[in-house]
This record gives structure tokens, C-alpha cells and sequence, in this order.
């Protein structure tokens, strides 16, 4: 261990967070988002879904790092896509069924 002049061991200095992982932790984060909302709310997780695979999409092209976020974020995007689809889908069915009656 290394040792300053007084005697003490230096404090750790935090290390810089690396701006080029932004895109990727916030495609997975919206990806969740929008995985964990998509059984429960109707239009948002469609919004939240589309802005995962966008933003997941362009940090892998760009290569910018946070490669496995950016995958995670894609993965839940198009797994939170399907389901608010069929949600909102099936919705709109059954209010025009309902309206012809």
C-alpha cells in the first residue's frame, strides 16, 4: 500500500463516470419501464418501448460502450412492445364491438 508523506494512505478519487454509457443505461431503463408497465397501462409503455429501441439502437451503432445495456434495453423494448400492442389492440376491438350494439 502506498503511503503519503504524513504517513496515511491517500484517499481514493473517484473515478469519472463515463459519459458515453448515458445512451445505453437510458434505453435499459425505459426498456424496463416500459416491460414492467405494459400489462397495466394502456399508451405508455408504447412511447417508453419505442424510446428503448431507438436509444438502444443508436448506442450500439455509434459503438459508444454499455454494449450489454444496450441489448438489455433493445430486448425489453421489443418485449414491453408486444404486449401494450395487444393490449391497446384488443382494447380498441372491444370498444367498437361494444359501440355497434
Amino acid at each position: 500500500m502506498a503511503y503519503n508523506q504524513n504517513g496515511q494512505v491517500p484517499l481514493m478519487q473517484p473515478q469519472g463516470s463515463n459519459p458515453s454509457v448515458g445512451l445505453a443505461v437510458a434505453s435499459m431503463v425505459l426498456g424496463i419501464c416500459a416491460l414492467v408497465l405494459a400489462c397495466c397501462v394502456p399508451y405508455i409503455p408504447i412511447v417508453l418501448a419505442l424510446l428503448a429501441v431507438i436509444l438502444g439502437g443508436i448506442s450500439l451503432a455509434k459503438k459508444m460502450g454499455g454494449t450489454g445495456m444496450a441489448v438489455a434495453g433493445l430486448v425489453c423494448g421489443i418485449l414491453g412492445l408486444i404486449p401494450a400492442i395487444i393490449i391497446v389492440v384488443s382494447g380498441a376491438a372491444i370498444l367498437s364491438s361494444l359501440s355497434g350494439i
